[in-house]
């Protein structure tokens, strides 16, 4: 496995890392033992950068204790990064913030004890805080850096204004956001070019455009009922007609590559420049092996032209709800 350099602190981690997000929540029923595996699997084919998030947990730390449990023998040589930010009190969880410093110190040290380690390596802002200025929240995890309890300083689901703000207090190794070839909202606004400014590095969440990019994309309505695919607007109408298309246009020029559009949809993120570091997430071992064989797939310039001609500016479809999508999209 190769390893890539994200951000200008020292931090290196391997060219493709590993989100645990659906082995707790998102996309239905899931089997501890299966996802336990699976992170170890991913360990083995090289990779050492595992993403999680209190989020994740419903508030309990399931899977943050899930993943600290997955990689407890090996933990020195594995990156951890987790998040904080959301209002874990909240009725409903993911649907009010708080990074209070307070709340980011509390959420630490719960981390800390999930993922059975006394450091973690990457600690993310999860989503904007519309009442604390991001000046405050970039000065608490430069203290938690300073005490040892954290190594670098990462940013989610924000803009550029954000980001600048951030990076003047303390330095953002990376930024983590949505980006696929059915997400390219990062190209029509100026957080890429932000990011490679400032030498920021950018870590794709659902770069398999949430199992859209796979050959095992379905209806909505066969998904379960407590999988998000199922209200996803990709996922709805003539948008899935579409996207549907799309990937079998993509599937074709896999198939004729002798790779799966999963890797085709991995190899061409790669292609985007050195300081990208997607974490496709998985539930299933073979789908890892999969995912960690795009770190070696090589594609043309004709193979990236035909991926544009397929999908010029991305998918069909919103990838969140119009209210959710203001809070992804906010920017102080």
């Amino acid at each position: 496995m190769q390893t890539r350099s994200l951000g200008q602190q020292g931090l290196k981690v391997s060219s493709i890392g590993l989100g645990t997000m659906g082995m707790t929540m998102a996309y239905g029923p899931s089997n501890e033992d299966e996802a336990i595996a699976t992170i170890r699997r991913a360990y083995e084919l090289g990779v050492n950068f595992f993403d999680t998030a209190e989020l994740y947990g419903y508030g309990n730390g399931h899977n943050e204790q899930l993943l600290g449990k997955a990689v407890k023998d090996f933990r020195d040589k594995v990156v951890l990064a987790t998040k904080f930010g959301f209002d874990m009190t909240a009725e409903q969880i993911g649907t009010r913030f708080n990074s209070r410093p307070e709340n980011i110190r509390k959420v630490a040290e719960n981390s800390l004890r999930y993922l059975q380690t006394d450091y973690i390596d990457v600690f993310y802002q999860h989503i904007p805080d519309p009442d604390v200025p991001i000046e405050e929240v970039a000065g608490v995890v430069g203290d938690l850096i300073k005490e040892g309890k954290v190594k670098y300083f990462g940013l989610s689901n924000t803009g550029s204004n954000t980001i600048r703000k951030a990076h003047a207090v303390t330095p953002v190794s990376m930024l983590q956001t949505e980006y696929s070839i059915f997400e390219r909202e990062i190209e029509d606004n100026n957080i890429r070019k932000t990011l490679n400014e400032l030498g920021i590095g950018l870590v794709p969440y659902a770069p398999l455009g949430r199992g859209f990019l796979t050959d095992a994309v379905k209806p909505a309505q066969e998904y379960a009922e407590d999988d998000m695919r199922r209200y996803d607007e990709r996922w709805q109408g003539e948008n899935y007609i579409y996207n549907l298309r799309a990937t079998e246009q993509l599937n074709e020029l896999a198939s004729n590559k002798g790779i799966s559009v999963a890797e085709l949809a991995l190899a061409w993120l790669l292609a985007q420049g050195e300081d990208i570091v997607p974490i496709p997430g998985t539930r299933s071992a073979k789908r890892v092996e999969q995912n960690v064989a795009a770190a070696n797939v090589k594609l043309t310039e004709v193979d990236l032209q035909r991926i544009k001609e397929i999908l010029p500016h991305g998918s069909a479809g919103s990838r969140y709800p119009a209210g959710m999508m203001e809070n992804f999209t906010r920017d102080s």
